[in-house]
């Protein structure tokens, strides 16, 4: 059964990677509904077990970005400067406020369902050329700390929610997507460390399933290398279009399990 499982969660990580890697999103904020809904990972453990999943799977896109010439930058420092605090006290929320799985679904379909109409809109109706700059480093170090936050309690590091809604904004995709899964890959160490931590002092399944989170995050390792090689050749609009799909679509299917 746990061979079997590994298996799952390595195809899983590296189907969804291979599509999210190319925007800067690692794939973890698709994966985690994989993880309670199929996989069967227990709250609060699923969280730090996605963040595993981040730090094994980060380098793959990341060693892509870094041979073109893309890793580094102004940006990717305001994102880490504001995603690791915040994932740190996102950790103690999560585990000391946020334990039960009730609630857990309704914050996952309160956070997708604007992402993903936030992707469409922005796709259907791009923003104007005058709101296409990037935001001033203090508001964007703000907003990775706010990020960061729903990140810790979420389990997918921040990055994979800043790529998102600065891709919204009409920012390139090539500037964010490196930016954002190097944030991505930080926080999500620090994140885990803070579970590990916390595990020692909280009751209840707080440390991560780690043949799970490594066996996704095997997958995803791949399949991020991949998906960071083919961005060049991808569709940008086809493929914000599909994350804003998914994400409207999950968080949708979340919201109405908690309804019942």
């Amino acid at each position: 059964m746990e061979g079997s499982l590994g298996l799952l969660g390595f195809a899983a990580g590296l189907l969804i990677s291979v599509v999210t890697a190319p925007v800067g999103v690692s794939g973890a904020v698709f994966l985690l509904p994989v993880q309670v809904s199929v996989l069967g990972v227990p709250s609060p453990a699923v969280t730090p077990t996605n963040l595993l999943y981040n730090v094994v799977a980060g380098p793959g896109a990341l060693l892509r970005y870094r041979r073109a010439g893309q890793l580094g930058g102004p940006l990717t420092r305001l994102l880490i400067a504001g995603t690791v605090p915040g994932v740190i006290a996102g950790a103690v929320i999560r585990v000391f406020a946020v334990p039960g799985p009730r609630v857990f679904r309704l914050l996952i379909a309160v956070l997708l369902l604007p992402l993903g109409l936030w992707l469409w809109l922005r796709t259907v109706r791009p923003a104007p050329t005058r709101a296409r700059d990037l935001p001033s480093p203090r508001a964007t170090t703000a907003l990775a700390l706010a990020v960061g936050v729903a990140g810790g309690i979420y389990g997918i590091g921040g990055g994979s929610l800043l790529g998102p809604l600065l891709v919204g904004r009409g920012t390139p995709v090539a500037t964010v997507a490196p930016a954002a899964l190097a944030s991505t890959f930080v926080t999500s160490v620090v994140g885990a460390a803070t579970y590990a931590l916390l595990s020692l002092a909280a009751t209840g399944e707080v440390a991560p399933d780690w043949l799970l989170g490594l066996s996704c995050g095997a997958g995803g390792l791949l399949g991020g290398y991949l998906g960071a090689r083919l961005q060049p050749h991808l569709p940008e609009t086809a493929l914000r279009l599909v994350l804003g799909t998914l994400a409207t679509g999950i968080g949708l299917l979340y919201a109405l399990q908690t309804l019942r």
